[in-house]
């Protein structure tokens, strides 16, 4: 075989980079001839960048969910089905934690396979506070007495906006995307506890909030929502390793509604050597490779496999068996062409509005405005 490399697009942490290197890697070790190139970008980039801007310049690509939408009928990128994987492929969607493969399907294709899983889940210092809160008023009683901390940044903002509504039993992404009483009562909470917190946290991502947590000695004690990462729970990865459970429920003990994240591998359509795409891609989101060399690399797996490990939970804390019923219970956001640019318009207004910049009325107004516009 002539050498062939490929090359692939991914984010900018640990958790997103240094398992598929890792994959990449032994992949060319099976495969003379074959290199598999990996680079990155910034979370707000993989986020952010279209993926029209990547299908050109890169065979692989780690997408996140919400992206489906734009890509299902653009024909940027290989559908996963029909390529003779069809089996492989139900079996990765029984053995998927929560909705995060299904997720990857719109138009009756599947786009991507889910590599990593996550969604808003809470953490805490086990030598700074004796159990994690189960109901927001306990969280409350907590930042009370400055032990709460959460990411506030616009895109968390409102991923957190829309799990505290949906946990509550709130339709959204009807007419008006929430009713204006719904909404209210969301912004009233929400800006009842950022009052209670240090302002930092409006300016701070999950990480950004790991971090403080995990490498200050005096830092919160709890955050109630954030996407979780594994890696803080291991050990050696920050100096106070923090302890990952499910997320609280708003007026029960049900960590229902969290807005699910994670991501996915997908192939470009111009990818030159697509049965080698296809082979890396569903080898990495395998059982053998999601709880073995994909988990030991820094990885968040996506497959059951890895959630229901004893070797993976004793290295993580028990992060898994912590976390699976919020996981398990969480909520798909939109993924209609439009959404993610709606996503970033609805992120500053909600952040704004915790802020104290803007009315709650305002925001709301402006919400459904911005979502009516982005179904266009």
């Amino acid at each position: 075989m002539a050498d062939i490399t490929l090359r692939g697009m991914t984010w900018n942490h640990a958790r997103g980079y240094d398992p598929m290197v890792a994959t990449a890697r032994m992949f060319a070790q099976r495969h003379p001839g074959v290199t598999l190139i990996w680079h990155k970008r910034s979370l707000q980039a993989f986020a952010d960048r279209p993926i029209a801007d990547m299908a050109g310049e890169y065979d692989l690509m780690v997408i996140d969910h919400p992206h489906v939408g734009e890509v299902a009928r653009s024909g940027m990128l290989l559908p996963l089905d029909g390529q003779g994987r069809d089996a492989e492929l139900v079996d990765l969607a029984a053995h998927s934690v929560g909705a995060s493969h299904r997720s990857y399907e719109m138009d009756g294709h599947q786009w991507a396979l889910a590599i990593d899983a996550a969604t808003p889940v809470a953490a805490w210092r086990p030598d700074l506070l004796e159990e994690a809160p189960r109901r927001w008023s306990q969280v409350l009683d907590l930042a009370r007495k400055n032990k709460v901390a959460f990411a506030l940044v616009p895109i968390n903002a409102f991923m957190t906006f829309m799990g505290m509504a949906r946990n509550l039993d709130m339709p959204l992404a009807g007419q008006d995307f929430i009713a204006p009483e719904h909404g209210r009562q969301v912004l009233e909470l929400l800006r009842e506890i950022v009052a209670l917190m240090d302002p930092c946290c409006l300016e701070c991502d999950p990480i950004g909030i790991f971090d403080w947590m995990g490498n200050t000695a005096d830092a919160p004690a709890y955050s109630p929502f954030g996407y979780g990462y594994t890696n803080y729970s291991r050990e050696g990865y920050c100096a106070h390793p923090l302890n990952f459970c499910d997320a609280p429920g708003i007026e029960r003990e049900d960590p229902s509604g969290t807005v699910l994240g994670g991501t996915g591998i997908a192939i470009s359509s111009a990818c030159s050597y697509p049965d080698l795409a296809l082979d890396y891609a569903f080898w990495i989101a395998g059982a053998s490779c999601q709880k073995g060399l994909f988990f030991d690399h820094g990885g968040q797996p996506a497959h059951a496999a890895a959630w229901q490990s004893d070797r993976c939970n004793a290295l993580t804390r028990n992060f898994f068996f912590n976390t699976r019923r919020t996981l398990d219970t969480s909520w798909v956001r939109p993924r209609y062409a439009g959404y993610m640019e709606f996503q970033a318009r609805a992120g500053d207004l909600v952040h704004a509005c915790l802020a104290g910049t803007q009315g709650i009325g305002k925001t709301l107004q402006l919400l459904k405005y911005a979502y009516q516009e982005s179904r266009k």
